[in-house]
């Protein structure tokens, strides 16, 4: 005759089942489209032999290119929690990530607007106003440092 399951035992192999089936969650790729996909992520190359330790750190320290920014648009880095536009050529401009809605990060920067994928919230590129809520607030602004064509937060 066999013993009854105590919930001790449902639970514990409930929890290594969800263990195993845990394992590598974080590891899939996004396979965005590059047209559509404005989020960035910044992990760092491995560095080689011939990377002298003062470029790694210019390197380390940029946020991104001049030319990676497009003009009317941004690109946003899902890492730093920022969003940087462009709002008419050479002016750059950089904001909180997170919306002022209900905390969820941007998803995309197209039309004018950083738009929000959780409420539907957008916000102007020019200055961060909310364009449709429902959020109140605008975004938060960020200070960067654009020199050539290098852009750093500060």
């Amino acid at each position: 005759m066999t013993q009854p399951t105590t919930r001790r035992t449902v639970l514990a192999t409930s929890a290594a089942a969800l263990a195993v089936g845990c394992v590598g969650c974080g590891a899939e790729n996004d396979k965005s489209s590059p047209a559509t996909d404005t989020a960035v992520s910044r992990t760092p190359a491995s560095s080689s032999a011939s990377t002298s330790p003062a470029a790694e750190a210019f390197t380390q320290n940029e946020l991104a290119r001049t030319s990676d920014i497009p003009e009317g648009g941004g690109k946003i880095f899902k890492e730093e929690k920022v969003v940087v536009t462009q709002p008419k050529k050479g002016e750059f401009k950089a904001f909180s990530a997170i919306c002022t809605h209900q905390g969820c990060t941007v998803a995309k920067v197209a039309d004018g607007t950083i738009d929000c994928p959780c409420h539907g919230s957008r916000f102007h590129v020019t200055d961060g106003s909310v364009a449709h809520g429902p959020a109140t607030k605008p975004l938060p602004k960020k200070s960067i440092k654009v020199e050539g064509n290098s852009i750093r937060l500060t």
